[in-house]
């Protein structure tokens, strides 16, 4: 089986040797394409490729047509809305993310975040202390806990969270109080640390009603999608409430707009860095040869995100 690397932004060295190693010594060969600048150099690359591995490129429905032999496609990383499920569907390929690869490094970037913005962003002046706060976790999976694990064990932080598939007795045994409702960890977040997919369920659901019943100096921290916050609604509630900040790893379309009307209450990474880690980079590619080896091998299919 052929299995093509296809990234625009390629893995690190490590992590395509380590890919190497396991495709090959699984008898299958690989092929890559990286650093490519247009989408037509994707779909010449797949044309004959029995499977896929990509990082945030996008997987089109073009480029599965085009894929004529593909059987499966692996996103390195646990969301995959740039894989166009619908159409793997169609073509009965097989789509896969690798969780948990890099959820470790997106853990520390929000919490380190929340720091940056407690300190101000490290400007003169008085700032506060995680110690004692309460972090909201709004979605308890891999990211989710390990942030809770962080901020409560390492920072002596209080946590609640909101996941309706965890159950609570889960996060109790972590020492994590569940709420029962978004409304309820809203209003009781210093820190809201957002872990919430892209669906058609929570785009735009973060706006006015749920930030605006944050604390007095909370602060609302985005490591999930830009695509979940309202960004009309969010506006008004920073004009409205000077004690609030906004800090994202993906930066809003009307990023500029915010800077400029809300200045250091407002902060987005110049580019996404959940994963931008040695170790998370190689994790991810290890992690999505592996299930490509091992679905070949076996037919196991225990991380398809499609139908």
């Amino acid at each position: 089986m052929k299995v093509l690397v296809a990234t625009e932004k390629p893995f690190a060295k490590a992590a395509v040797n380590g890919i190497r190693e396991i495709v090959e010594k699984n008898g299958h060969e690989l092929a890559l394409l990286e650093k490519y600048t247009d989408a037509s150099q994707l779909l010449e690359a797949v044309a004959d490729a029995d499977a896929l591995i990509v990082r945030s490129d996008k997987v089109t429905a073009a480029v599965v047509e085009a894929a004529k032999k593909l059987k499966i496609v692996v996103r390195a990383g646990a969301g995959y809305d740039n894989l166009d499920l619908a159409a793997c569907t169609a073509h009965n390929v097989v789509a896969m993310n690798t969780p948990g690869q890099n959820s470790n490094a997106v853990a520390e970037l929000a919490i380190g975040m929340m720091i940056y913005m407690s300190r101000n962003q490290f400007t003169p002046g008085t700032g506060r202390e995680l110690k004692g706060k309460t972090v909201g976790i709004h979605a308890y999976g891999n990211v989710g806990r390990l942030v809770a694990m962080i901020a409560k064990n390492g920072f002596g932080m209080n946590v609640i969270a909101f996941d309706p598939f965890v159950p609570a007795e889960k996060m109790a045994a972590d020492g994590v109080k569940a709420v029962g409702s978004i409304e309820e960890l809203y209003a009781g977040a210093d820190f809201l640390s957002l872990h919430i997919p892209a669906t058609e369920q929570t785009k735009n659901s973060i706006g006015y009603k749920l930030v605006s019943s944050m604390p007095k100096g909370a602060c609302l921290v985005n490591t999930a999608r830009k695509e979940v916050i309202n960004e009309e609604e969010l506006i008004q509630v920073l004009a409205e409430r000077e004690d609030l900040k906004y800090v994202t790893d993906i930066a809003a379309v009307r990023m500029d707009e915010m800077k400029e009307k809300f200045g250091a209450r407002v902060f987005a990474t110049p580019k996404k860095q959940g994963a931008e880690t040695a170790e998370a980079n190689i994790n991810a590619g290890l992690a999505a040869a592996s299930q490509i080896c091992d679905f070949f091998a076996t037919g196991n299919r225990r991380f398809q995100v499609n139908k």
